[in-house]
């Protein structure tokens, strides 16, 4: 029998716009000009704006070196200190040759080509590869991961499918690459030995099933739980120090090629002002063609419905464009004027020490916009500064309480636990209890398990490992 029924139910629905939108979010500057150039290649409606910038009057009066090409190759005596000066500071240009520098990333996505899976796995294994730190780890979560290849791709990845990805990355060459933790890069590299040998497969299952235990120096617990005797776990111990912590670490050139980040935010200081501006106004950079579309619109068979909706369309994507860029613009400088002002100490200074415990929750309470918003906005971002160049993810920290009772970024406490390891004597490593100690000289009263917890977190091994890769 055929009946109606009538109900109400809660829907959540995103608008076309909003996902639109949400896609600029994730974008940083480069990203943004990319996504402009193609753009602007694929609706006709859409036109650049700016001009290129003429020549100057002293670049056209520049006093030519060479007549011609055959005189600029007759030329036989190398400059090497304007050659170097795109990978060197000005005053460590060396004396000698620059040699080839090809980075882990671009070797392991020419191995990626010699693998037998699919172009759809290659293609996002080598965004993958992107996403890598500069040591080769996957320092994001997967879920984020899976979130940023979802907006890319413009279609549902899973952090299973992330995982995937990731097991094919870590069979490419430096061994380690695409581990998400330094726990998981040594196991990589363990299994790639001979398994069958005693010191390999203690080590396997001493990393696989007792890191925690080797992290905070448990070493009765370990010897009594892998059945080994003092001087066998120090057998593992060493082979364990041969390891890499990190993929790429050993493996970078001598020589490093200059920071080629583009900042999304300048950051000045004028007196006991801070200025925030963002680098290139891209709103301003395109602008919609409305001539084209009455002159197209004017020429089409009102009768000619589908070139009737392309036209339409396009136009409304154009507008869709614009109106996005200028809208993300202004949501980054509203949550950057408001991170400016929560850390104004610290952008006046540049001092560590002066930045303040800050959460997202902070800024969104302060700013008005969801939480995903400032995430999506601080995420992959940069920006300069009179003190250098800032990952805005770098200003959010959880806060301690200091002996005086004020409370602290846990930046300030990891800033102090990786100067005192830097300056430590390798054969007399400093253990989480000396580091404590430490911090507490210093008016810190920090427990030995925190500080274990904050020295894992900067990828920082134990005392007993530090000592044996001296």
């Amino acid at each position: 029998m055929i009946s109606q029924q009538q109900g109400q139910k809660q829907q959540v629905k995103i608008l076309p716009y909003q996902i639109f939108l949400l896609n600029f979010y994730f974008l940083n500057t480069l990203e943004l000009e990319q996504k402009i150039k193609t753009e602007l290649d694929e609706n006709p409606f859409l036109e650049q704006s700016s001009e290129p910038e003429p020549l100057t009057d002293s670049s056209k009066d520049a006093v030519k070196d060479y007549q011609d090409y055959d005189e600029f190759m007759y030329e036989d005596i190398p400059d090497y200190k304007s050659d170097y000066q795109n990978y060197f500071g000005s005053a460590d240009v060396p004396n000698v040759a620059l040699k080839s520098y090809v980075n882990f990333k671009d070797e392991a996505k020419e191995q990626l080509h010699l693998l037998d899976i699919s172009e759809d796995e290659k293609t996002k294994s080598e965004y993958i590869i992107d996403l890598l730190s500069n040591d080769g780890l996957m320092d994001k979560p997967l879920d984020e991961v899976a979130d940023i290849m979802s907006f890319n791709y413009k279609t549902m990845i899973n952090p299973e499918d992330v995982q995937h990805l990731l097991s094919i990355i870590q069979t490419l060459d430096p061994i380690g690459i695409g581990a998400c933790s330094i726990q998981e890069c040594l196991l990589i590299q363990l299994k790639a030995m001979n398994t069958k040998r005693p010191d390999v497969k203690c080590a396997l299952k001493l990393i696989g099933e007792h890191y925690a235990d080797i992290t905070h120096r448990q070493f009765e617990k370990i010897q009594k739980a892998l059945n080994i005797d003092e001087e066998e776990l120090k057998i593992v111990l060493n082979l364990i120090g041969t390891l890499k912590f990190h993929p790429a670490a050993e493996g970078a050139s001598h020589y490093d090629v200059k920071n080629t980040i583009i900042p999304d935010f300048i950051i000045s200081r004028d007196g006991d002002k801070l200025n925030v501006d963002l680098c290139g106004n891209k709103s301003n950079s395109v602008s919609v063609n409305h001539s084209l579309y009455d002159q197209l619109a004017s020429q089409i068979n009102k009768k000619d419905k589908a070139a009737k909706q392309y036209v339409v369309g396009k136009l409304q994507s154009a507008q869709w464009f614009i109106n996005a860029i200028k809208q993300r613009e202004d949501t980054m400088l509203r949550i950057m004027h408001c991170l400016v002002e929560f850390q104004y100490d610290y952008f006046m200074e540049g001092d560590i020490r002066l930045l303040k415990p800050m959460v997202l929750r902070n800024i969104a309470d302060l700013t008005g916009f969801d939480i995903s918003t400032i995430s999506r906005i601080t995420s992959n971002k940069y920006a300069e500064t009179h003190f250098g160049q800032l990952a805005l993810k770098n200003l959010f920290s959880e806060g301690i309480v200091n002996k005086k009772g004020e409370m602290i970024s846990n930046k300030v406490i990891q800033s102090i636990i990786e100067e005192a390891i830097t300056q430590e004597d390798t054969k007399h490593s400093y253990t989480d209890g000396e580091l404590a100690n430490i911090l507490s000289s210093r008016g810190y009263n920090i427990a030995r398990r925190t500080v274990a917890k904050y020295r894992e977190q900067m990828d920082i091994p134990i005392a007993q490992v530090r000592m044996f890769r001296s």
